[in-house]
């Protein structure tokens, strides 16, 4: 599997009324899509006190089920008009460790993502068990929708994603809030382990 993200950062007196509707309007086009198990539509809008981000942006966050999806997205007419519109994005890709989610993910509210560097010589065996616990607890005592745990060999980075059903955590360092628009989850029924949780097995 394959986290992937890109990042527009627009004008601070930009219309963020512009991407909001925009959501609204083209969210629906990646509901069935093939191989996504699910795009969550995300902004920050300066003007909103419980993102408190300095910046406005629009950052979607998805989950690849494999790099056919993920190829086909990125060549389809549906990229090319965004980047018409925005600029073209660098495309941020991890490898999946670990991904759950609830029922419940499409009635996320809000969104955090933290990246954390990997040190040298760390031992990546024991870093992705305590990721993984740590997926878990925020998904069983944290009230998280959705809990994602990837890693990029190049940059020597982890990221942590999290999909909250409330205004979520306080912001720590390193660490990006957004509002969630809508939530695309076409590949998470075929995941479902248990009526409450989705458990996407260890590659």
């Amino acid at each position: 599997m394959i986290a992937m993200q890109y990042r527009f950062t627009l004008p601070a007196d930009y219309d963020m009324d512009i991407i909001r509707h925009r959501i609204a309007s083209k969210g629906h086009l990646l509901d069935a899509f093939p191989n996504l198990v699910f795009k969550a539509y995300l902004y920050a809008d300066r003007a909103d006190g419980v993102i408190a981000s300095s910046e406005n942006a629009y950052a979607p966050f998805y989950v690849w089920q494999n790099c056919d999806g993920m190829n086909a997205f990125l060549g389809s007419e549906g990229f090319a008009g965004l980047t018409r519109a925005f600029g073209w994005p660098v495309v941020s890709t991890w490898s999946v460790w670990q991904a759950l989610a609830t029922e419940d993910l499409g009635r996320a509210i809000t969104a955090t993502r933290e990246t954390i560097a990997v040190e040298p010589f760390t031992d990546l065996t024991a870093l992705r068990e305590r990721e993984t616990d740590c997926a878990r607890a925020d998904m069983q005592q944290s009230g998280a929708f959705a809990a994602v745990v990837a890693y990029d060999p190049t940059a020597w980075s982890v990221v942590r994603f999290r999909l909250w059903a409330d205004e979520g955590p306080e912001l720590a360092a390193g660490q990006h809030k957004y509002r969630v628009g809508h939530v695309s989850r076409p590949g998470i029924g075929a995941l479902l382990s248990e009526p409450s949780e989705i458990a996407v097995p260890k590659p």
